[in-house]
């Protein structure tokens, strides 16, 4: 697998495939790769995200699994005529299932040839606030869980975590330079709005310590695309 050039990595949120190949061959001189989520990988499958990496920028595939350990460990070497560079799994499967998708990555190098695609961990999920993981049984504050989740996910050997910009801080301190964080929500200063809240830039996120930068609609929705995610990757340099 290919791995990106630029720490730029844009959310393309999309269920259409022509609009997601539209957007990759407008915005991909300015981004180091794409991300495919699941609704996409829902509507199309693997053959959408084919066509797509058939331009020849690097694959974010976020899936996000979470299951037994051997079916994520089947789902992982799936995704080996896929060509995604990196991939997500939730770190609430548990040690065992961390460390299959890891022998799976390596299998998936093996079939390819190529370098294994980076397994990241979802700790929790950014739409979460303390309110919810209180709802959902966890007793801890939201930090205590997304620092013992990142300390299972490097435990087991995953590549790095997704957090959100204002923990890249505290998991750099606890993980080290070598753990890779996996940034998203955040927006250029073209687009942030009065009324917005905790809001960080791309630039301030990669000074803090983060690797990869996922935008999403400040780059898709803009009315030129490829000028947006230039404007980005400018104050990136």
């Amino acid at each position: 697998m290919t791995h990106p050039p630029s720490p730029l990595i844009c959310a393309l949120d999309t269920t259409d495939v022509g609009t997601a190949l539209a957007l990759t061959s407008d915005i991909r001189p300015h981004v180091g790769a794409v991300k495919l989520g699941l609704e996409f990988f829902t509507a199309n499958g693997a053959r959408g995200v084919q066509h797509v990496s058939a331009l020849g920028v690097p694959i974010f595939l976020d899936l996000k699994f979470h299951d037994i350990p051997n079916t994520v460990a089947g789902a992982i070497r799936a995704t080996a005529g896929i060509n995604t560079f990196m991939m997500t799994v939730h770190t609430s499967g548990g040690h065992a299932m961390l460390q299959r998708a890891i022998e799976a990555s390596d299998e998936v190098a093996q079939t390819t040839g190529t370098e294994r695609p980076l397994i990241i961990g979802v700790t929790l999920l950014t739409s979460l606030d303390q309110d919810d993981v209180s709802m959902i049984g966890y007793r801890d504050a939201l930090q205590d869980q997304v620092k013992r989740l990142a300390d299972l996910a490097q435990c087991s050997g995953l590549d790095g975590v997704v957090c959100s910009p204002y923990e890249i801080t505290m998991l750099r301190e606890q993980c080290g330079d070598e753990f890779k964080l996996v940034v998203p929500g955040l927006r250029p200063k073209t687009a942030v709005a009065d009324d917005q809240k905790r809001v960080m830039t791309p630039q301030e996120a990669l000074k803090r310590g983060a690797d990869y930068l996922v935008v999403g609609r400040p780059i898709t929705q803009a009315e030129a695309p490829a000028d947006a995610a230039k404007t980005i990757a400018q104050t990136l340099r």
